[in-house]
């Protein structure tokens, strides 16, 4: 659904062949354009197979448990706040920055929330809204001292992390806050209401999975005819009826899988609305655009006319605010303020990120990829959980993961450069 600076994710680079011409139905054809796609987009096709991968083994390892849809569910809510901060966190990289104060800024904004809500008796809809300008000004105040005075993003975000979690202790005075309100709670572990006649499976949770798939049909065939109205390449028919039959093939099997059990989270509609509106900002907006740009080779886009200033500001604000949104979503999980939340979120974020496809030199990388980053991590976790692996050792396995996710994206590199 997201691009890089120059090409789409869904199409290969372009080859000899392969335009809108070319005979798509001959299978050496296809398998040459399926390998051009492979090599152009290696990167992300890996990670997609290698999610794939750990799905069927720990599928097979846990006897069926990893895929029955409670176990689904709990994915899904359990993992929610990292998918939420991977993808700010993706963004962040994409610029050429980090950010190390993403974790204690979800605890300091969850906390907030707490004093709000339950010391206070605010409703909890005001309460929102307050912790997302708190997480926008906490980005703004992190984004005007490294865009603006010039301090790298590593100390800058790194004091924000002591900042953050040294407040959070001083605003609960080391004391944990609950209940939440149940409207809130929702948030975090609420599902959408049914509605209409008793089918055996979540109606509401069936229209959305029919409009996805419209989307998603929609979405694969009006970037086709882009490509073709730019002459660009595209993969032949025949491959893109392919693709597109097993992206619906996923999107319905996963719809079934939530509408056999308590239906669609709540959680899962933000992330689903953050994927498409970033995704969109960064596939076709200006600034997206820039963003890459600023990531890619910085003197070259200021030269260009992107006010470099300007993006970095955004993207640190666009930070803030997500990670506020993380910081209530957990809280409203937890159903508690606690001074010990958001411990190694960032890590996790910015693990996701460079699973997902984040180059450490910046300029690479998709929304997309961040949700493919944090749903690798998170099956690892759980599959890992439920076959009785310590979390000592899950933790020399996602640190080997992320060794080798980056390590493949130096060797990548230097394979096209060579």
């Amino acid at each position: 659904m997201s691009t890089t600076t120059t090409t789409k994710d869904e199409g290969p680079a372009p080859g000899p062949g392969s335009g809108p011409g070319a005979g798509g139905g001959a299978g050496s054809g296809l398998a040459a354009a399926l390998l051009r796609g492979m090599r152009a987009n290696m990167r992300q096709y890996g990670m997609l197979l290698a999610l794939a991968l750990i799905v069927v083994l720990f599928q097979v390892w846990t006897d069926g448990i990893l895929l029955k849809p409670q176990n689904v569910t709990n994915l899904v809510q359990q993992n929610s706040y990292i998918l939420i901060l991977a993808i700010g966190m993706m963004i962040v990289i994409i610029a050429g920055h980090i950010d190390l104060s993403v974790g204690s800024l979800a605890a300091f904004v969850g906390s907030a929330a707490g004093v709000m809500m339950i010391k206070n008796d605010m409703p909890w809809v005001l309460a929102l809204v307050l912790c997302l300008l708190i997480g926008a000004a906490a980005g703004a105040w992190q984004g005007f001292w490294i865009a603006y005075i010039g301090i790298p993003s590593f100390i800058v975000t790194l004091a924000g992390m002591l900042l953050f979690r040294g407040a959070t202790q001083i605003m609960l005075e080391g004391q944990t806050l609950r209940p939440f309100p149940d409207g809130f709670q929702s948030l975090g572990n609420g599902f959408i209401p049914e509605l209409g006649p008793d089918t055996n499976y979540h109606n509401a949770t069936l229209l959305i999975g029919l409009g996805v798939v419209v989307f998603v049909l929609w979405r694969e065939w009006s970037d086709r005819r882009q490509q073709e109205r730019y002459e660009l390449d595209v993969i032949p028919m025949g491959l893109f009826i392919a693709k597109c039959t097993a992206l619906v093939a996923a999107v319905v099997a996963f719809t079934l899988t939530l509408a056999s059990y308590h239906g669609t989270p709540i959680v899962l509609l933000i992330l689903v609305g953050l994927l498409m509106a970033l995704g969109f900002v960064m596939r076709n907006a200006i600034i997206g655009r820039h963003v890459y740009a600023l990531g890619g080779n910085r003197a070259a886009a200021k030269l260009s006319g992107v006010k470099d200033k300007r993006v970095t500001f955004l993207v640190f604000v666009n930070m803030g605010v997500l990670a506020a949104l993380a910081g209530v979503v957990y809280a409203a999980r937890l159903t508690a303020a606690t001074p010990n939340a958001g411990i190694n979120f960032e890590l996790e974020a910015i693990a996701a990120a460079f699973i997902g496809g984040a180059s450490a030199t910046g300029g690479v990388g998709t929304v997309l990829g961040a949700i493919i980053g944090g749903l690798v991590l998170g099956v690892l976790n759980n599959g890992m959980s439920l076959v009785g692996i310590g979390s000592d050792y899950q933790q020399v396995i996602k640190g080997l993961v992320l060794l080798a996710a980056v390590g493949f994206d130096v060797w990548n590199k230097r394979r096209v450069g060579s």
